[in-house]
């Protein structure tokens, strides 16, 4: 069965930086595209940025320049470079599967940016 467990969020001063990591297991991660995922409070749930099995990334506007996700696959890890962080990038913070068919969440890192 696929688990995944995200950390690395916290609390941080605007402009800040932070990196998230995504640990899976059951899988062979290197065979799927991945994706972080967020979640505000009171919005729904949202691709912020994906990796593709052979390394292409994607971002969403609001973090293009700024997020960079990347990939190591021996240790069937996702990770989320967080750079020049926004008040809106608060937030729970999910990786998965870039793909319809989601697997099971993981219980998410909580990123907070603040004063």
């Amino acid at each position: 069965q696929v688990q995944l467990v995200e950390s690395g969020g916290g609390l941080v001063q605007p402009g800040g930086s932070l990196r998230l990591s995504c640990a899976a297991s059951g899988i062979i991660l290197n065979i799927y595209s991945m994706g972080w995922y967020r979640q505000a409070p009171g919005k729904q749930r949202e691709l912020v940025a994906a990796i593709t099995s052979g390394g292409n990334t994607n971002y969403a506007d609001s973090v293009k320049g700024r997020f960079t996700i990347s990939r190591d696959n021996a240790r069937k890890t996702v990770y989320l470079q967080m750079n020049s962080l926004k008040p809106d990038d608060t937030a729970d913070y999910y990786c998965n599967r870039n793909n319809s068919r989601l697997w099971p969440w993981g219980q998410g890192t909580q990123v907070t940016v603040s004063s």
